[in-house]
């Protein structure tokens, strides 16, 4: 089996849509609001709050495209281009998750600055210099080659371009303990410490303007998590109870122990094309 099929398998059921439906519950599934799908739709750790720190970082205007790597079932997409009034077009490995996301988009209205292509993020079918900015957030811990990933999406960025790299890096304490949110075990796990992945970026034609780990951030934030789960609130964050269902609690309780432990740091880097 290749490393691409091991990672669609571990993110895809086949049965996403029938559990966002049933996540629905007390809303229409049919006519769901961005707002709505927010707790579901972004991926990546601390969810929605850090997808709007990336946007933070940049100023798309509405005649801008931008690309979204590893772009899930679209709730980073869709927030950019309704924030900005942009073109997004978002690619990833798999396939559920495309049809998911043009779904999603078209219930909520926003199929006309929206897109999404299966796609491998190594040899993307795009020409050169095809956008005006990119982003991609928690997708490169499962890409071995990060080198062939940053050329790849320096070529399709025009000069001058900005990327925004959210994911998660090796600290100095060891292996992450699996299974993780992106992992059940080393064989699809891919990390590099910051320090690499700044050498890697240099490397592909990048300059760095800002970078940061967000540690303290990814604190806060669960401990405002914890606060609202007890108040008896909906969390703010449920997307990977959303994907991996009984197995997320493991993930997630692994995930608090290596952070506090030093094993992995989540980053924050904002560059530009040369």
């Amino acid at each position: 089996m290749t490393d691409d099929r091991r990672i669609s398998q571990h993110y895809s059921s086949g049965k996403l849509l029938e559990r966002l439906r049933a996540a629905l519950a007390g809303d229409d599934p049919d006519r769901p609001t961005v707002e709505q799908l927010a707790p579901f739709d972004h991926f990546h750790g601390r969810g929605l709050e850090a997808t709007e720190q990336a946007a933070n970082l940049v100023s798309p205007t509405p005649a801008d495209h931008v690309l979204d790597v590893g772009s899930g079932i679209g709730g980073p997409a869709r927030y950019f281009a309704r924030r900005f009034g942009c073109r997004v077009t978002g690619v990833d490995l798999t396939d559920e998750f495309c049809d998911v996301a043009r779904l999603l988009t078209r219930a909520v209205g926003l199929n006309d600055r929206v897109a999404f292509e299966q796609d491998n993020a190594l040899a993307m079918s795009f020409a050169d210099a095809s956008f005006d900015g990119a982003y991609s957030m928690n997708v490169s811990m499962n890409i071995a080659d990060k080198a062939g990933l940053y050329r790849e999406i320096r070529r399709v960025l025009k000069p001058g371009a900005w990327f925004v790299l959210a994911e998660v890096a090796q600290g100095p304490a060891g292996a992450p303990t699996y299974p993780t949110p992106w992992a059940k075990t080393a064989e699809t796990s891919f990390l590099s410490t910051p320090e690499d992945t700044h050498q890697a970026l240099a490397n592909a034609g990048f300059s760095i303007v800002r970078s940061r780990d967000t540690v303290a951030d990814v604190a806060a934030y669960t401990a405002r998590a914890r606060a609202m789960i007890a108040r008896g609130e909906k969390p703010p964050f449920h997307a990977v109870y959303l994907i991996h269902g009984d197995l997320a609690r493991e993930m997630a309780a692994n995930g608090a122990r290596d952070l506090a432990a030093g094993k992995i740091i989540p980053i924050e880097i904002l560059c530009r094309a040369s």
